[in-house]
């Protein structure tokens, strides 16, 4: 008999090397693709940001379509209604925290055409969680909008796999593209599922390709695989 017993949750310990700060948000509008832009007006405010491996910038996130309102197609000329339960996350190291924690409150950024106040912070562990989502991660090169999956899913092997992390489940959504001022980068969402508790830290820990300061390759807890293709 073969018994693989599930994995307590309960015995995982999460570490607190990184972690992620969870700002309250005063704005009323984002546009849809706000990544560069958050990031280049965060960048503005910690300049040092840009240096640290560890910091990442999660994308500022809002309810999809919904009592009578259609999410707008993806785009810097299309807007976000940003509700007041809207946060922004920031992952960062720890030796980073305080500074943040202290830093941020109350600091005004505009992102386009759209102001933004930053609240009071919060330190949110990571989750033990050991199906895990990202809304983006940076395509294999070459790969375009309409290209197949397989190409990406097998970069996205050989790179966890450099992190002692054997993918056992994976699920790809929707492709994006990122505007910058170098060109469009390709993104596509992607779900883990039954990680081992420590391949979920690992992975929460490293983030996974380029461009975390844009959003990408940073992995939140999910409980499931449905929908995985309209999240964004």
């Amino acid at each position: 008999m073969y018994w693989n017993q599930a994995e307590d949750s309960a015995a995982i310990t999460v570490p607190d090397d990184v972690v992620d700060l969870s700002f309250a948000l005063d704005c009323r509008q984002l546009p849809v693709d706000h990544a560069y832009g958050l990031a280049a007006a965060l960048l503005a405010v910690c300049p040092w940001m840009a240096a640290e491996p560890g910091v990442a910038i999660h994308s500022v996130h809002v309810a999809g379509s919904q009592n009578g309102w259609e999410r707008p197609a993806h785009g810097t000329g299309n807007r976000l209604q940003v509700s007041r339960r809207t946060k922004l996350t920031l992952r960062a190291p720890r030796a980073r925290v305080a500074e943040l924690l202290a830093m941020l409150p109350g600091t005004r950024l505009q992102v386009g055409d759209c102001p933004l106040t930053l609240g009071v912070g919060k330190i949110r562990p990571l989750s033990k969680e050991t199906t895990l989502f990202a809304r983006h991660v940076v395509a294999a090169p070459g790969e375009t909008l309409q290209a197949d999956e397989s190409a990406f899913l097998h970069a996205t092997a050989a790179t966890l796999a450099a992190l002692d992390i054997r993918v056992r489940k994976a699920l790809c959504g929707r492709s994006l593209a990122i505007a910058t001022p170098q060109g469009p980068i390709l993104t596509r969402s992607l779900l883990l599922a039954d990680l081992s508790g420590a391949e979920s830290l690992r992975l929460q820990q490293h983030g996974l390709g380029p461009h975390r300061l844009l959003g990408c390759g940073i992995f939140i807890p999910h409980k499931g695989i449905d929908a995985v293709t309209t999240s964004g």
